[in-house]
């Protein structure tokens, strides 16, 4: 199933608490057949977690790494604690990241997608170290025809494109997430597609609503009901060439089959939405 006749439409596996179960419902209901795969349940054990959804027809565009100390409970905490940033857990989440880019090749996909923790410019050192990590990791993936994936939202699209550059490497690129940018209060993201171009290479399909006190969480909504302005959205990525696909994201609401089946008919209604 594809938008506008151009990109695929999926939905992210965590959004469903990676039960193969619930997305194959999702897949039966919608005609959807690309699932943004978390690599998290195989990497924690659960034996051929990931190879299911090979078996079963899935086309995968991108997988998706989480680690253990992430704590979501504020956007401090989330500072504090994200992504491959903390230096006392570094250690193990590399290894968990060079297993993901193992799992990642293996099933012949090209993408793999995770939060790298806070960008902080102010700190030069901190900078750095982030950036000798990223290096090394993005020279591991490449090893294995991996392209990493860093997911927006922690910083403006600006300061992202300026790491981006300073890091200078082919294998890292962008999975760009509309909702995100308005959960952490990080700027439009039309505007962000229009900075980050063609170095966005998946996208989350997620709505939300910006808080109305200066460093807290914004809301996430359905599909639509936010404030990305998804048929302004839909069109920047259009603009700047993006054909990938366009995998919908739902972290919060009590029904997220509805909600993912929703989105999904907004995509495919003309225009987009947006009246």
């Amino acid at each position: 199933m594809k938008y506008a006749d151009m990109n695929p439409i999926g939905v992210c596996s965590w959004s469903l608490s990676d039960d193969a179960s619930l997305l194959q419902e999702v897949r039966r209901e919608t005609g959807v057949e690309c699932v943004h795969l978390s690599l998290n349940p195989a990497l924690d054990g659960r034996k051929g977690y990931a190879e299911r959804f090979v078996d079963s027809g899935w086309t995968i565009p991108a997988t998706m790494v989480g680690f253990a100390q992430e704590d979501y409970t504020s956007l401090r905490s989330i500072r504090e604690t994200g992504g491959i940033v903390p230096e006392a857990v570094w250690p193990q989440n590399r290894a968990r990241v060079l297993e993901a880019i193992r799992m990642t090749r293996s099933l012949k996909v090209p993408y793999l997608e995770f939060h790298f923790g806070f960008i902080d410019e102010s700190d030069r050192r901190a900078f750095e170290t982030l950036a000798a990590r990223v290096r090394q990791l993005a020279d591991a993936a490449a090893d294995n025809g991996v392209v990493l994936l860093m997911e927006t939202g922690q910083e403006t699209a600006s300061n992202l494109l300026g790491f981006i550059e300073c890091v200078d490497h082919p294998a890292l690129a962008v999975n760009f997430d509309p909702g995100n940018m308005i959960l952490y209060g990080r700027g439009n993201p039309v505007e962000a597609v229009g900075i980050l171009g063609r170095r966005i290479r998946h996208v989350h399909i997620k709505d939300a609503l910006p808080s109305a006190v200066a460093g807290q969480w914004g809301t996430e909504t359905v599909w639509g009901k936010g404030s990305v302005g998804t048929r302004a959205f839909l069109k920047s990525l259009k603009d700047v060439g993006y054909a990938g696909a366009l995998s919908i994201e739902r972290e919060a609401g009590s029904d997220r089959i509805g909600d993912i089946e929703s989105a999904v008919r907004l995509l495919l209604a003309p225009g987009g939405i947006d009246g």
